[in-house]
């Protein structure tokens, strides 16, 4: 590739290269490349870059002068970037969650064959007993196919998902972080280490309120003058806690009666999902506490 020879270029001329470079999901054989060859790489928000640009026209070229600037100036807004460790454990909790998603969408096709067939067993579906009922239906050709294979993809899954679960409880014996984390009620081992990853240093924060926003757990606002006008929560930022932080507060209300409580009243105010997402910015709270 080009860009990899305009650099092994530089690192043989024996030159100290510092790259400016708006963050992105993309770059990580560039950033390996970089690393190899011991130069410097600074990450950006896009949105900063975009905000301190002056004129309107954009174009890869003026993009490019434009990060130049900004370092030339000591004005580039540098972000934390987290390691290769941190990136690959992430992977690790992103692909067990996305299996336990695809067996919640399996085990809820199976629940509609057995509502189909007159069988409302819910949970009690997934005992022996419920299996024989289900297997047991006479269908049509095509609806036992398919039957057949959403049975035989939920028994890969079940393994898979409980090798990965355990891989996650072994991270955290490691991670005494972790560990103080899941002394809170309703934070499990997935919980505890996702926190840890994603947030690593609570020192990059000045209070908690900044975590929330950084989880997106913070209303959007439209306010002017006297009028304040509160809307849905910004959903900005890593949208696997924010869902984590939410289970979590859904699990102490129903353990601790001292939560249902505070759960209760601005869900009969303003609407269950609302209260579901102050009882996650109350885990924050307790978490930065």
């Amino acid at each position: 590739m080009a860009a990899e020879k305009f650099y092994r270029d530089l690192a043989a001329q024996g030159k100290k290269v510092r790259v400016g470079m708006e963050a992105s999901g993309q770059a990580r054989w560039f950033e390996r490349l970089l690393a190899e060859m011991n130069f410097e790489l600074w990450n950006s928000d896009a949105a900063e870059i975009h905000r301190k640009r002056e004129r309107k026209q954009k174009a890869d070229r003026q993009d490019a002068q434009h990060i130049l600037r900004l370092l030339l100036k000591d004005d580039f807004p540098q972000i934390w970037v987290p390691n290769c460790e941190n990136r690959d454990l992430r992977q690790l909790l992103w692909h067990r969650h996305r299996m336990v998603q695809a067996r919640i969408r399996i085990m809820n096709q199976l629940q509609a064959v057995a509502l189909n067939e007159g069988l409302r067993s819910k949970k009690r579906l997934w005992r022996e007993h419920g299996r024989e009922q289900l297997e047991w239906f006479r269908l049509a050709p095509w609806a036992r196919r398919r039957r057949q294979d959403l049975l035989e993809l939920l028994d890969r899954l079940n393994p898979t998902i409980a090798e990965l679960s355990q891989a996650i409880e072994q991270e955290v014996e490691k991670c005494p972080a972790a560990q103080r984390l899941m002394t809170h009620p309703g934070v499990g081992p997935l919980t505890a280490l996702a926190f840890v990853l994603i947030i690593e240093r609570a020192d990059r924060f000045q209070c908690g309120k900044q975590i929330a926003s950084y989880l997106g757990l913070v209303p959007l606002e439209d306010s002017s003058g006297n009028r304040r006008r509160l809307a849905h929560i910004t959903k900005q930022g890593n949208s696997l806690l924010r869902f984590l932080l939410v289970e979590a507060a859904q699990v102490t209300v129903r353990s601790l009666p001292e939560w249902r409580s505070k759960y209760f009243y601005p869900a009969m105010r303003r609407g269950r999902k609302i209260a579901r997402r102050d009882g996650a910015k109350n885990w924050r709270f307790a978490f930065t506490g």
